[in-house]
């Protein structure tokens, strides 16, 4: 039986030309999307996206600078690769180092890859000097990133094993503890369970389960395959 769990366990392939490499971890935004603050009446407006490339992070920006066109300002940031290998920051008008650079690094302390972050500015009368402007812009790709979601993209291990039907309850117990999903359940003369593991973790994880079974259990490796796993607001800067 297949749970919901291959929602948001997507198998993602990497395209040539891209920064990153098959064999390392990253942390990223969930989807697309949009957040808007006011503050003093100026009108905050971030749209994020996902990029692989430089040319795909320029089209982003030529989107969202055409559909906010009579925006006062439309400054952006992007960084591409697992190392920063390419990133561009733009004050768009704003003073010199208030916009583009606190976007940046705003993408940098979360640390996000292959982001592209717009964030248009409709000026509400208020000045709000270079420190204000600096804290907007920055908050602006902050509460973004955290009201769209974090996910962290990496090469995980499947692993199945099977537990008596009078266990299960014991070893589900563990796995929402250990914050583990389970990919998939098949229900025989055991209960068979399937779950991906990063590798590092893959032996304290048998050694739990051996343990905690008594050593009756068993566990067979399965595909290595790229996954994307939620991170929760509260911890994604650990990751």
């Amino acid at each position: 039986m297949n749970f919901p769990f291959f929602a948001l366990l997507k198998y993602i392939y990497v395209k040539r030309g891209d920064f990153l490499s098959k064999n390392e971890n990253f942390l990223t935004i969930k989807e697309n999307g949009t957040n808007e603050i006011i503050i003093k009446k100026s009108r905050f407006i971030a749209s994020i996206a996902r990029s692989n490339t430089v040319e795909e992070a320029m089209a982003f920006i030529k989107k969202i600078s055409k559909k906010y066109h009579d925006a006062n300002h439309n400054t952006y940031a992007y960084t591409i690769g697992l190392n920063d290998d390419q990133v561009k920051a733009s004050d768009n008008g704003e003073p010199s180092g208030t916009a583009g650079i606190p976007e940046l690094r705003a993408l940098q302390l979360m640390k996000l890859k292959n982001v592209t972050v717009v964030v248009t500015r409709y000026f509400g009368g208020i000045k709000l000097g270079a420190g204000g402007l600096i804290r907007a812009y920055s908050n602006s790709v902050t509460q973004a990133a955290e009201k769209i979601g974090v996910i962290k993209r990496g090469l995980q291990q499947e692993l199945i094993f099977s537990v008596a039907y009078n266990r299960f309850d014991e070893v589900n117990h563990y796995l929402k503890e250990k914050q583990i999903l389970i990919a998939d359940t098949n229900y025989a003369t055991d209960v068979q369970i399937k779950v991906f593991l990063d590798e590092e973790n893959q032996k304290q994880f048998e050694d739990d389960l051996t343990n905690l079974l008594a050593g009756k259990v068993k566990f067979t490796l399965g595909e290595k395959r790229y996954n994307e796993m939620p991170v929760t607001q509260n911890n994604f800067h650990e990751q």
